[in-house]
Order: structure tokens, then sequence, then C-alpha cells
């Protein structure tokens, strides 16, 4: 059989005698019917499944990600629970810094004493109302003392000896109506607020 194109021929086929075409025709037909066929099943079958494929390989990245965080975690675990004893144990030594409610007056008698001992007078030392904030509560206390600059360098170098935290702020030095230095200063100590 040779496969002749004689558009006369194929433009005369018979629809109901398809035996009977020449191969040209045959095989044109067939061409059309298999490419018909193949579109039709990318579309029905496959075009779904590539779609669900790119969904997956997305999913299975994102699953790996986190698997590597977790595996990562799981590694250092170990080493997290020893940051986590020493930093416990940080907080609770802090927190041994912090006055309790009953401490707080003597907290007073050091700083007069810190005071005293370097040489200054004290004007005025008496608490201010308490500061409240997220997880702790100022307590400051105003301070006004009479002495010089060393006495009052000694002051501050004393009050950070202290056992508990006390800062010093808003300090100012000025002078009184008989000429003396009188050092102006707020201490603040801190006092943790227990969880409720």
């Amino acid at each position: 059989m040779s496969m002749n194109f004689n558009l006369d021929e194929l433009n005369n086929l018979d629809m109901s005698d398809m035996g009977s075409w020449p191969l040209a025709g045959k095989v044109i037909v067939i061409a059309v019917l298999a490419i018909l066929i193949a579109t039709l099943s990318f579309f029905l079958l496959v075009d779904d499944k590539i779609t669900q494929l790119g969904v997956s390989e997305a999913k299975e990245q994102e699953l790996r990600q986190v698997y590597r965080v977790k595996y990562a975690s799981a590694v250092n675990l170990e080493l997290y629970k020893k940051q986590m004893v020493e930093m416990e144990q940080t907080f609770s030594y802090l927190l041994k810094q912090l006055p309790a409610t009953h401490e707080t007056p003597g907290l007073l008698d050091d700083i007069t004493y810190a005071g005293t001992s370097t040489g200054l007078t004290f004007v005025k030392i008496n608490w201010l109302p308490e500061i409240e904030k997220d997880f702790y509560t100022e307590l400051p206390i105003k301070i006004d003392v009479v002495g010089d600059y060393h006495q009052f360098g000694n002051f501050v170098s004393e009050v950070a000896k202290l056992p508990r935290i006390v800062s010093l702020h808003d300090f100012s030095v000025s002078t009184d109506k008989e000429e003396r230095l009188v050092f102006n200063v707020i201490a603040k100590t801190y006092r943790y607020k227990e969880a409720k």
C-alpha cells in the first residue's frame, strides 16, 4: 500500500465504509483520534494529578523544614535543659537580691549607715509611693544629704556594695542657705511580684 495524498480521494471518503479508505485517510483519522484521546486523557486524568503532585511537593518541603527544626531542638535538648537549670539558678540568685516586704525597713537602715559611715549628714530620707510594673514593683526612696563631693562618691560606692539591688536615679547637687553642698537622689529598689 502506498501513501499517495490525492485530495480528490480524501474529499470523497465514505464515512460508512472506512475499511476501503486509502492509507493516507486512515493515517490522518488515526492521528486525529490519537491526538484527541491524548489531549482528553491529559486534561481528564493527568492534569489534576500534576496539580496534586505540586501541592504534595510543597507540603513535603514544609514538613522537611518542620522536621529539621524539631530535629535540631531534639539534638540540643540536653543543652537546653542545662541552660534552663542555669537560668533558674541565676533568677533565684537575683530574686534573693531583691528585698522582701519585711526587709524594706532594714534597707533604709543600710542606706542610712552607708551615708553616715562616709561622713554625710542626712537632711531627709523617706519612701515615695510604690510604682507597679509588669513583673516587679519599684520602691523609690527620696534622699537628701549634706557633704562634699568625695563623700557623695563614697556614699554611691557604699550603696552599690549593699547586698540588695539598689539603683540611684535623678541625682543633683546644689547648695543650701548655709552654702553647704546638698546631694539629692532617688534610690530605687525592686520587689518581685509573685504570679497570682
